[in-house]
Formats: structure tokens, sequence, C-alpha cells
């Protein structure tokens, strides 16, 4: 068997011949009528008539003097057929290839076909070929089936090459397009206004996770890469505005799970003079709306969870939960009874733990066998430093969270607009931050200050696309489609380059 190096060697001797003929292997123009699937669909109607059709060759067969190429595009698969004495010559300077040509094609090949709709005698529905150009000469052959590319180190590093060969990667990849689509769809149709807001901030906040740190040249200063997208879309409540959201990358330095990307998509909305309860009503019904949108369905076997959004959602109150299955008081326990509980369930205990911190792995050891979809509530005030606090119940703060299929996918509250409270828990943070903790938020002064010209009583809420991990089925590597990975070169790749200087 031909060594991948011999096989770019023959394709890029093909490739000089066709340059030698005067074809240019690489034209900007392609004329297409109709996608792949268009033919194979609405063959009654397209039956006898001339089309052009264009995609990446999938297989040749050549038999004398007739051929058959299949083609694909991103719609579907086609086959096109080729007999010599109707198929046009040799015309270069239209980078068309006459059928003598055809040995200088390959698997990879783009193509574009010319020619009426028809049925071969086996009744295959095909385009038959009187005019062939040729788009893109490729170098390299594709795997010849996914049998073929099932490593998963090279699938996630080379993810264009898994695209076309498991085609069911890429449809993925459509259907997270749907599902941001929807979430603006829904958020749009209810008066939110789309508003972009910096990735780089002078002090980042919004969720407890450590940042990455980047330089600004121009200014001289060290910015941080944003963790969420909250305070500055709140800032904008401040100026004025009532309902906003955006929808973009965000980004925390920590380590990969399958539920976790140091960078990733997340959609952050906030709604002036609204409440939780407000928000939590809205979000049942954006989670319907955008999963059904993406999805085309309500209930969903994900692992060894049946879930069904259709239902009524059940509330658990966090302290109780805890209360139940720790026998902890988490307003009046120590951190001591805390870590006790942790080590009594065989959890990690760090040297460096508080309270807030050990608590919320307890939860999550909870958390990590619920179906739902459950809303959490009543979470402890020193747990959420941003959330405003229950009146009938100051060590609660009024926020909500959707459990399902064992994660938390999404979080929402009523927003802290009190400048001297927000004040007194940046403080709390900043101290936890200065003892060790990286996660814990900074004070952001700006902030409080915005907050002492006031803001209305708000909403929010921010959901990731761990959401649409989660229903898609799949880890997180899985669910974008070009994941960091460690930087390498492999030794075919320097061989192929030797006079290039590739480290």
């Amino acid at each position: 068997m031909a060594t991948l190096k011999e096989l770019r060697s023959e394709r890029l001797r093909k490739l000089d011949e066709l340059k030698k003929l005067g074809v240019n292997p690489y034209p900007a123009k392609a004329n297409r009528s109709h996608v792949l699937s268009d033919i194979t669909g609405k063959f009654s109607e397209l039956e006898g008539k001339t089309v052009n059709v264009v995609g990446r060759i999938v297989n040749i067969r050549k038999f004398g003097q007739i051929a058959f190429i299949v083609i694909r595009d991103q719609s579907g698969q086609l086959q096109l057929f080729l007999s010599k004495d109707k198929v046009g010559n040799l015309d270069a300077t239209n980078s068309q290839l006459g059928f003598s040509e055809l040995p200088l094609l390959d698997s990879g090949d783009f193509i574009e076909a010319h020619g009426p709709v028809i049925k071969t005698q086996t009744g295959e529905v095909s385009v038959e070929v009187t005019s062939l150009r040729l788009l893109t000469k490729s170098l390299r052959p594709m795997p010849l089936s996914v049998e073929g590319f099932t490593n998963k180190e090279e699938r996630l590093r080379r993810r264009y090459v898994d695209m076309n060969v498991n085609t069911d990667v890429r449809d993925r990849f459509i259907r997270r397009s749907k599902f941001w689509q929807a979430t603006r769809d829904f958020l749009n149709k209810n008066g939110f206004s789309e508003i972009n807001i910096p990735v780089l901030e002078h002090t980042t906040g919004g969720a407890d996770a450590k940042p990455f740190v980047t330089h600004m040249d121009a200014l001289g200063q060290d910015f941080y890469l944003r963790i969420s997208h909250e305070l500055p879309l709140k800032r904008l409540l401040g100026a004025g505005l009532e309902k906003v959201y955006d929808i973009g990358p965000r980004f925390r330095n920590e380590n990969y799970s399958d539920e976790h990307l140091p960078e990733h998509v997340a959609m952050e909305w906030y709604w002036a003079y609204a409440d939780w309860r407000d928000g939590m009503d809205f979000m049942t019904d954006l989670y319907r709306y955008v999963i059904e949108q993406t999805f085309g369905k309500l209930a969903f076997k994900l692992g060894s969870f049946d879930i069904d959004l259709q239902k009524d959602w059940e509330e658990w109150d966090y302290a109780e939960v805890i209360q139940k299955n720790y026998g902890l008081n988490v307003y009046d326990c120590s951190l001591e009874q805390v870590k006790q509980a942790l080590r009594d369930h065989k959890l990690e205990v760090e040297q460096t733990e508080n309270k807030a911190r050990g608590i919320d792995k307890l939860w999550k050891n909870i958390r990590k066998d619920v179906a739902g979809p459950v809303w959490l509530i009543n979470t402890p005030t020193f747990i959420s430093p941003l959330a405003k606090t229950n009146p009938d119940n100051a060590n609660t703060v009024q926020r909500f969270q959707p459990i399902i299929a064992g994660s938390e996918l999404g979080n929402g509250f009523s927003e802290l607009n009190d400048p001297i409270d927000q004040l007194n828990r940046f403080v709390e943070q900043q101290n936890m931050r200065d003892s060790g903790d990286d996660e814990a938020m900074m004070l952001d002064i700006d902030y409080v200050e915005m907050l002492e010209y006031g803001m209305p009583p708000a909403c929010g809420w921010g959901y990731s696309e761990r959401v649409f991990w989660t229903f898609e089925g799949v880890t997180a590597r899985e669910g974008v489609p070009f994941p960091q990975l460690r930087y390498e070169i492999d030794d075919l790749t320097r061989a192929i380059y030797p006079d290039i200087k590739l480290d």
C-alpha cells in the first residue's frame, strides 16, 4: 500500500501535468444551478433539463469509453455519468478537462459538471456530463471510510477531514448553528436587543473562574479575557436599555472536562423590571422553543436519563437538598464539618478549601444523579455574590438554575442593584481571592460606581453551549468544531516540508 507521502507525490505529478496543459487547477469562479439533493429529490421536475452541479469527488470508476464519478456537496451525493463521445474536449483556459484528462483527477478533487439530468440503465439518477471543469486539485487523499479514520486525537486535530468522513459530525455543527439561531430568534421576538460587548476587560467578573491574562501594547496594560458577559451587560441596564443580550465566546483558564472547555460560546440576557420568577417562566419557554427548533423533539434519552422538557419542572430548595443528603445545615455548619462530609463521601478536599467551595462540591455530588428538569432555587447568599437576597430569608438569594441530565445547564437570578451590598460582597470575594482562591471574583469598583448612579431591578440569565452538548449527547471537545489541543507537528509533515522551519 502506498504511503501518504507517495500518494501526495503522485498528485503533485498530476498537478504539474495539468499546469503544463495550461489548466488553472484552482480557478476562482464556479457555476452552480442546483445542489445535489435537488437532482435526486426533484428528479421528475428536472429529468432532461440541463444543470450545473459542483462537489468533491468521492469515487471515480472508468470503464473504457465511459466513466462514473460520485461527487458530494453539503446536501448529499450524486453520480455523474461520462461518455467519451459526449464530454467536451480540453479547454485549458476555462479549466475544462476532456475525457482523456480524467486520469489526472483523484478522489478529493472539486469539480463542476454541466449536462442533462438522466437515469442510467441501472436506474441511478445522474447528470450526463457534457462539460467538466476542475475547481480544486487536492494533494492529500481523504480516508476511504469512517473505519479508516477513528483515532480520536487525529479526528480532533484534522476536523476538516473528520467532517468529510463522518458526515454526522458535520451535521452536528449545523444543529449547533440552529441552537444559537433559535436562541437569537426567541430573544428577538421577545423584545431583546443583541449588543456585543468587549472580550478584553480591565477587571473581569461575573463568574467563579480563573481568567486568561493578555497585554495590550497600545495602552501598556494587562487585560483579562472575559469569563462572563454579565457586568458589561448590566452596565447597559444602568445606561437605560431594558432588554439586552450577547452571544459570544468567554474564556476560563481551567482544565478540560466532558462538560467544560477553557474557550466556549455562551449567551447572557438581562431584563430590567423583571425578577427571578419572571425569568424562570421565560426560560422554561425558551428551553422548549430552542431545543425543539434544534432537535425537533422535547423528549430525550441521555445516557441513563429520560428527559422530557414538556412536563412541569420541579423546584428543589438548595439547603433542604444538602440537609437531606448530608445532614448539614448550610447556614451554620463549620468548614470542618463540610470537609468531613466531603471525606465521608470520598470527595476531594483541598488544603485551601473554603465553605462555599466545599458545599458546592457536595451539591455537585448530588446533581450528577438528577435527571430533571429541575429548578434549583434558594441558593445560599455566600455562594452567589451577585444575586439579590430573598426578602423572606436573608440567608438565600433569588437564584434559579436548571438541572438536566446531571448538569447545571444555566444560571439566573434577580440582580443585585444595591451598591453598598454589592461592594461588601465584592470585598468578601476579593478577600477570598487574596487568600489563594484564584477563581473568586475581583473587586470591580467601576461596576459599583455604576450601581451608585442607579440600575433598575432586573433579572439576568446565562447559559453556554453545554446545553447543546448535553442534548446532542457528546462531550465538550466533540461538541465544538476545533477544540484546543497541544500544538504538535507530526513526523510525516516534517518529512514533506524538510526545508520549512516549523518550530
